[in-house]
């Protein structure tokens, strides 16, 4: 029984050992991904567009700025993109990176195609994976053109960023695959016209604005997303920290007359949401950023959201106050 015990107790040894070794050894993994064609612009319109997009419905300012310049950024103001909000994210911290030019601190000493790749694959500069909040893989190329000629015409800022920290979790994921470029199926166009239709919408929610990250119970796994109920059903919950302890959860935005949020909702009403900006002052919705956005893009948000299949996903409350139990849980 002692020689059984010994046995077992190295093999266990041994695997703790030799797992150490594999998570160690592949975690910092890098991907060889093409960069996409992409050369920035120094037409006046099309860095005009970029801007648009930044601040607007791609609200790259909502995460790609300093938190002191949150207040000024939801008011309207063109803050710098230095980076610097922390992500506690429960694979590790993630702070977010400078977009300004500067040479040492930013995007200054990066290509064209390494910015495209980082934006549209999630691999930046070195290979390394990076957090996969963007969402924009399918984006157009004439929008990705412009954002990128927008964020090189800025002022640089230096500001220097650390590189996201990991934990064993995170470490796990990465050195598995779990978390990896994301497999988003569909053909990249060179571009798309801008008018309030259902087709503009769609590219809108799913490839620019990523209402569909937020609306949707989903889990992501080996790159690949699979939604529990359905794209755009809601349910998904954010706050209940120390930041923030009112509580939310997404509201289902399908036609579906009985539990969608907007299913009885006109045109005009849903304009009106949209320009009446903040209601709640933690609400995760970048209301600063979306409340930019022209009349055009709204309308076709809305066309398309009153286009998508309804699906019935009853959201009892979307607001819960610290103290209260979210119905369902």
């Amino acid at each position: 029984m002692k020689k059984l015990i010994i046995v077992l107790s190295g093999i266990v040894i041994i695997g703790i050992v030799s797992l150490f070794v594999f998570v160690e050894s592949r975690w910092d993994r890098k991907y060889d991904l093409p960069y996409p064609e992409i050369t920035h612009s120094l037409d006046s319109a099309v860095i005009e567009r970029g801007r648009y997009l930044v601040y607007g419905p791609a609200h790259c300012a909502s995460c790609h700025i300093s938190l002191d310049d949150y207040e000024s950024m939801e008011a309207g103001e063109l803050v710098p993109l230095r980076g610097g909000e922390v992500f506690n994210l429960n694979y590790g911290v993630v702070v977010s990176y400078n977009l300004t030019p500067d040479v040492e601190t930013g995007i200054g000493g990066f290509t064209d195609g390494e910015i495209a790749r980082a934006m549209r694959e999630a691999v930046g500069h070195d290979g390394r994976i990076l957090p996969n909040f963007m969402p924009f893989k399918l984006m157009t190329d004439e929008d990705v053109i412009a954002v990128i000629s927008f964020l090189r015409s800025q002022k640089p800022v230096k500001n220097p960023i650390p590189k996201p920290v990991y934990n064993w979790s995170g470490k796990w994921k990465i050195s598995t695959g779990k978390i990896r470029p994301r497999i988003i199926h569909g053909t990249t166009l060179p571009s798309i016209k801008r008018e309030a239709s259902v087709e503009y919408g769609n590219y809108l929610v799913n490839n620019v604005a990523n209402c569909v990250g937020c609306h949707s119970m989903a889990t992501v796994e080996y790159g690949e997303k699979k939604y529990r109920f359905g794209p755009l059903s809601g349910g998904v919950r954010f706050g209940g920290n120390n930041v923030n302890n009112t509580r939310y959860v997404t509201p289902n935005l399908t036609p579906e007359k009985q539990t969608g949020m907007i299913a009885n909702w006109d045109e005009d009403t849903f304009v009106n949401r949209f320009r009446q900006g903040r209601v709640y002052e933690t609400s995760p919705m970048p209301w600063g950023s979306f409340a930019r956005m022209d009349e055009v893009d709204i309308r076709a948000i809305y066309r398309y959201l009153k286009s998508i299949k309804p699906i019935a996903n009853k959201i009892e409350k979307t607001v819960y106050q610290p103290g209260e139990e979210i119905e369902g849980s």
